[in-house]
């Protein structure tokens, strides 16, 4: 399946080819941190598909498996955009957060499980809104000083 996506400012965007079967939550203690969420959903593709227009940078740490990873993103928005190996790659793993097709693309694996967040299963009795404003607390009153 053929995606695309971009950063949040739009100075980058991608196209790559995923197997929709290889889609992840991936519930690691760097993808927590990294995407600022609990899990990060990701799928893999060949690097040889990826396809990019605008200049990324990357940082480059050693991720839990031992390996060492290259996470890019945007420069200007600092959108999370995909890992790689830092030489030589022979996949990309995509963050759906920036893919268009990203309802499509339900994971059928979880790993890193065992760090995974323990009341992620509770949230479908969590009460919803459709849009931001339905439940957020009130900002705190202004201090007087």
């Amino acid at each position: 399946m053929q995606i695309d996506g971009s950063c949040h400012c739009g100075a980058v965007s991608f196209t790559a080819l995923i197997d929709p079967a290889r889609v992840m939550a991936c519930h690691c203690s760097d993808c927590q941190v990294l995407s600022g969420a609990p899990f990060r959903a990701v799928a893999v593709a060949p690097f040889d598909t990826l396809k990019v227009q605008g200049k990324t940078k990357a940082y480059v740490k050693v991720a839990q498996s031992g390996n060492p990873r290259a996470q890019v993103f945007c420069p200007e928005c600092a959108t999370p955009l995909w890992a790689t190996a830092p030489e030589n790659p022979v996949s990309v793993v995509v963050r759906l957060g920036c893919v268009k097709q990203r309802a499509a693309l339900k994971p059928s694996l979880q790993i890193w499980h065992h760090s995974a967040l323990p009341w992620l299963p509770e949230l479908d009795g969590i009460p919803t809104t459709a849009e931001g404003s339905g439940l957020m607390p009130a900002a705190p009153p202004p201090r007087a000083d």
